[in-house]
């Protein structure tokens, strides 16, 4: 498999390779043991329990494995579905590679999501256990998940990190003490084609779980791991959480495929940021794509040592920033994520603007000779992105709607393309739905929210030219309205929409 600066031969092979996202790590930690392997934001303590860690790849191995026992001694079975909500500190890596090393099946949930959401969501999967923390900043995330296993039949077990837990819920603390027995590869026939890990799409009828399988998520990383010329040993510095397709690609697969460091922020301090930069003397750094100019005007950037590219993540692909990007010793690489179908990313080109995207073929890195075919641009009939290749599942949790028989996902963005060039470009998010600060939501089920509510007029989507839309509520008594919808379990930027203006 890959370790460093693969050669688009080697890079080719890891699409029809048999490794799983485990066997990356573990090869990864048999080289080096002793290397950081992981790294707490360092102002963890301001926003969740515990002093911030650091591991090496031997104890991060050592942990995974005492979560994927743990996970076995309660009595979890092969392919349970695990689901996962967790703050971007090291235990949201290890909780998911360890349920994966288990030979479950890890579903990460939005931080955002409050009891509605994931009560609705783990019901479709049929979830066995939800592993989550104490507190993320004021919100009881340990109390919500027993109150959403409450209304679940099928989980068994609420698990968390962190101390004053709620009784009933099996504490993981421990873990970090335990020595946990070798345990056994799962039997496979071809373990890399086996389901991994269930994220979250939206869709004007709700949420639309989307599966994966290793194979899957591994060709979506390596688009991004050759985009941004990662090099052998990366030190990676990552505000995404793996919660998402576009956050395992950019922050999970880097670092699994480079053998390298991973550093991780929640978001978003700008000045904790740099200090990370500077402490860790990264190589290459994710942001969400609209801070990355403030950063860079503000020269937070360009104060790190041996900082070479930065990942910038545009979740709303229709509001990519088109001003230069002013910097001749750090690249940057544009990444637009369409949902959960698909991830896209191009480099900027000397000039600093980003680059078209073009209908056909998708190779990595973008404009390189024997570059490798990584996937297939596409306009639909209807005027719509559609994505092709490896990276696109295609597990039976895939929307039919949103597949054809060609394997090629339709996003349902909108897009014009220039009949000369075939150069692209994406002009709105799929029809009934707007973007809020990287989460998607139905227009229709806000207003099913609003209706809910006594007082509570209407929700209007607002455009924002950094972040697609912004929410804004109307009431009579705004602080009633949210007091309710925070008592029924909805996503904070909803509740927050009926705040003071």
């Amino acid at each position: 498999m890959i370790l460093g600066n693969p050669s688009q031969a080697t890079a080719a092979s890891a699409l029809r390779g048999p490794d799983t996202l485990d066997d990356l790590f573990r090869r990864a930690a048999l080289r080096r043991p002793g290397a950081i392997a992981l790294a707490d934001p360092p102002d963890r303590e301001t926003f969740t329990d515990g002093a911030p860690r650091r591991l090496t790849y031997a104890e991060a191995d050592r942990m995974i494995s005492a979560i994927a026992e743990r996970l076995l001694q309660l009595g979890l079975r092969t392919d349970a579905i695990v689901g996962i909500q967790l703050p971007n500190t090291v235990e949201s890596v290890l909780t998911l590679l360890g349920v994966l090393r288990a030979g479950m099946i890890a579903a990460p949930l939005p931080l955002l999501w409050r009891q509605s959401e994931i009560t609705n969501a783990l019901r479709r999967l049929g979830a066995k256990a939800l592993i989550t923390c104490g507190h993320v900043g004021s919100a009881d995330h340990a109390g919500v998940a027993m109150e959403a296993a409450a209304e679940l039949f099928s989980i068994r077990y609420v698990c968390a990190f962190g101390g004053n837990l709620p009784d009933g819920v099996v504490p993981l603390d421990g873990l970090y003490m335990a020595k946990p027995e070798s345990l056994p590869r799962i039997e496979r026939d071809n373990p890399a084609a086996h389901l991994a890990v269930i994220t979250w799409d939206v869709s004007r009828d709700g949420f639309v779980p989307i599966a994966r399988n290793h194979i899957e998520i591994i060709a979506g990383g390596l688009a991004i791991f050759l985009e941004g010329g990662f090099e052998r040993d990366a030190i990676l510095l990552s505000g995404l959480a793996p919660s998402s397709f576009a956050g395992l690609a950019l922050t999970l697969l880097p670092w699994l495929l480079s053998g390298g460091t991973l550093a991780l922020h929640q978001p978003f301090d700008p000045d904790v940021f740099a200090a990370q930069l500077r402490e860790h003397r990264c190589n290459a750094a994710v942001l969400p794509g609209p801070v990355v100019s403030r950063l860079a005007d503000a020269r937070y950037l360009a104060a790190s040592s041996g900082l070479k590219t930065v990942m910038a993540l545009w979740r709303s692909p229709e509001c990519l920033n088109t001003a230069g990007w002013h910097s001749n010793d750090i690249g940057l690489v544009d990444v637009l994520a369409f949902g959960e179908t698909g991830v896209l990313a191009t480099r900027r080109s000397a000039d600093g603007k980003p680059a078209p995207l073009s209908l056909g073929a998708i190779t990595a890195p973008r404009g390189a000779s024997g570059g490798v075919l990584v996937g297939e641009l596409h306009r639909t009939e209807m005027g719509t992105v559609a994505i092709g290749g490896p990276m696109v599942p295609r597990h039976p949790f895939f929307p039919e709607a949103s597949e054809t028989a060609d394997g090629v996902g339709d996003t349902g963005y909108t897009c014009r393309a220039d009949p000369d060039t075939k150069a692209l470009t994406v002009t709105g998010p799929p029809a009934g739905m707007v973007g809020v600060g990287g989460y998607l939501f139905a227009l229709s089920k806000l207003d099913e929210i609003a209706a809910r509510v006594a007082g509570a007029d209407h929700i209007i989507a607002l455009p924002d030219p950094l972040c697609g839309h912004r929410l804004c509520g109307s009431a009579i008594n705004a602080a009633a309205v949210q007091a309710e919808l925070a008592g029924h379990g909805i996503n904070p930027l909803i509740v927050a929409a009926f705040g003071t203006r």
